[in-house]
């Protein structure tokens, strides 16, 4: 099998369940946790009830302007809804209110860093539309869950634009970041608030023709996403060398055998008889609503990554993990003001801090922390000024993290502040040096190692109450 002689080409069909209080067409809470139990957000409205008609939120309109905003796509100003019409078990009134002819966003593109390789990725539009019922498959039974009816849904439709999987999976981090960043949208895939739909195609290297589509659905995570493409590509090349041919089909991916299999072929647009939305109004957008919507939006996450590459000349990596989290990333910001000194901020919580709370029983993150910012500026500042050691210093920030105290009480009660007066330190230096004469004589013969040896001795003297930067400049003048 040559597969090296094709490749594969992807496009994403995009779920994401917008952070609105409440549902898209009635006042029940939306579904943007997982109910603990079945029908307890429900109204006759999404139960579709004879009579009921349905009204627009306008929380949800107002979060998915500003996504739109958030990636700089094309406006349209005036957008209308659809009925989308199929029968299938999870939609008992056979149909969905969505978008197909009047979206309001159409074509643009998302900046994505794939392999520290800055990316464009086109999107061909966006739209919105209500969210299904949920089946329950009990052994002889199959029951609904209307919780999540008509809770709101972005789809997101890309164009086919990705040639690999890391593409892809960048790509969708980047998304959940930008949403979450904005508290649009948790976008958590285990939660179902953000689902992915793959599309692949393959070709020949050389040609520019695709042969047929086929859709993956079921795919709840970056790395079984991952899976499922490398699976689809192998499937499609093994089908075209044996001379058979490609269904147009959804498939379901089986992550835990890691296979597909058919779960009905795929339709087209006029499969779904598209017509007007007959109970709802179209959406009119004024300038100066567009305008208060952007002075909502957050700096970019990517747009933050770059900053802290290029301004804070911080590693990729560490770049990379205080981007990851919007919470996280407000509190580096925090510490930046407060020590102006971005690298030993970064140092400190990415080395210190994240570590405490990955070991921490209770389930708690950055915002959950006890103590204030300032008090870990406090053990930088004093780290700085060479008043307490960076050794030291880690003794203290977990002690803030256990006891809540603050930081000069920390230092007062375990005797960890550094004494830095000259005289005594010599004294010290003295003493130590008179017993190691043969090892001072070897270190000058170049046995430079030695030196840390004299440091050591000397802070051990002093029972680690003294500045070893001041030690080191002092044996330095008295051993040369």
């Amino acid at each position: 099998m040559s597969i090296e002689n094709y490749e594969k080409v992807i496009w994403l069909e995009i779920h994401v369940r917008v952070k609105s209080d409440t549902k898209f067409f009635c006042n029940c809470k939306n579904a943007v946790e997982l109910a603990t139990e079945p029908n307890i957000n429900v109204c006759p409205v999404c139960m579709w009830f004879p009579w009921m008609l349905p009204s627009i939120n306008a929380e949800v309109v107002r979060l998915w302007v500003k996504a739109w905003l958030l990636m700089n796509c094309s406006i349209n100003k005036s957008s209308r809804f659809d009925r989308k019409s199929y029968f299938y078990p999870d939609l008992p009134n056979s149909f969905q209110i969505t978008q197909m002819y009047e979206t309001i966003t159409w074509a643009w593109t998302v900046k994505v860093l794939v392999w520290w390789e800055v990316k464009e990725f086109w999107i061909h539009h966006m739209h919105l539309e209500n969210d299904a019922w949920k089946l329950v498959h009990s052994a002889w039974l199959t029951l609904c869950d209307y919780n999540r009816a008509w809770s709101p849904l972005m789809e997101i439709v890309t164009d086919p634009v990705f040639y690999d999987k890391e593409e892809v999976v960048e790509f969708l981090k980047e998304l959940q970041k930008m949403f979450r960043f904005a508290s649009i949208s948790d976008a958590d895939m285990e939660k179902w608030q953000l689902r992915c739909d793959v599309n692949i195609s393959i070709r020949k290297k050389w040609a520019t023709w695709l042969w047929t589509r086929v859709e993956l659905k079921n795919i709840n995570s970056f790395s079984s996403i991952a899976r499922a493409i490398d699976w689809e590509f192998l499937r499609q090349v093994r089908l075209l060398e044996s001379w058979w041919t490609i269904d147009q089909e959804t498939r379901w991916w089986d992550d835990d055998k890691g296979v597909s299999t058919t779960q009905r072929s795929k339709e087209d647009a006029m499969d779904y008889r598209y017509f007007p939305e007959p109970d709802l109004l179209p959406i009119n957008l004024s300038d100066e609503y567009i305008e208060d919507c952007k002075k909502e939006l957050p700096e970019l996450p990517i747009e933050k990554r770059l900053r802290y590459l290029n301004d804070y000349k911080l590693s990729e990596d560490d770049a990379r993990i205080l981007t990851a989290d919007k919470e996280l990333c407000d509190y580096f910001e925090v510490m930046v003001k407060l020590t102006n000194d971005p690298k030993k901020s970064c140092s400190y919580i990415t080395t210190i801090l994240l570590a405490l709370l990955n070991e921490c029983k209770e389930e708690g993150w950055i915002c959950n922390l006890k103590f204030d910012a300032t008090e870990l500026a406090k053990v930088i500042e004093l780290v700085n000024k060479n008043e307490i050691s960076s050794t030291n210093s880690k003794t203290i920030v977990e002690e803030l993290f256990k006891r809540w105290w603050k930081t000069d009480e920390i230092i007062d009660k375990l005797w960890l502040r550094q004494q830095n007066n000259t005289d005594e330190l010599e004294k010290i230096v003295d003493d130590v040096l008179s017993t190691l004469w043969s090892q001072i004589e070897e270190y000058k013969s170049w046995k430079v190692n030695l030196f840390w040896f004299f440091v050591w001795q000397c802070m051990k003297a002093s029972k680690w109450k003294w500045n070893p930067k001041i030690f080191t400049d002092i044996i330095k003048n008295k051993i040369w």
